[in-house]
């Protein structure tokens, strides 16, 4: 059995270093829905932001300020490609 390797961007220390978050870039397509939903962003601070890495359409992928983002999780709950992932440490 052979694993595919995603590419895509790593995080460390997010949650005041209580998580890791991922995005893959190979299966964002930059439709800005944890942007949206995210409860930091809702408050009105820039917890999630578009990079300078691309998605699969060639469209921005998304990244966190690992200040502010409390790695709740939501973004990857409501990315509909299952595209981030935010991994809790214990």
């Amino acid at each position: 059995m052979t694993t595919k390797q995603y590419m895509g961007i790593k995080v460390e220390g997010v949650a005041k270093g209580k998580a890791d978050w991922y995005c893959y870039t190979e299966l964002c397509k930059g439709c800005g829905l944890c942007l949206e939903k995210c409860p930091i962003n809702l408050k009105g601070e820039k917890c999630l932001q578009w990079s300078k890495e691309v998605g699969i359409y060639q469209t921005p992928a998304v990244q966190p300020d690992p200040e502010l983002c409390i790695g709740c999780g939501t973004c990857a709950l409501v990315c509909p490609d299952s595209a981030i992932r935010v991994e809790r440490k214990p």
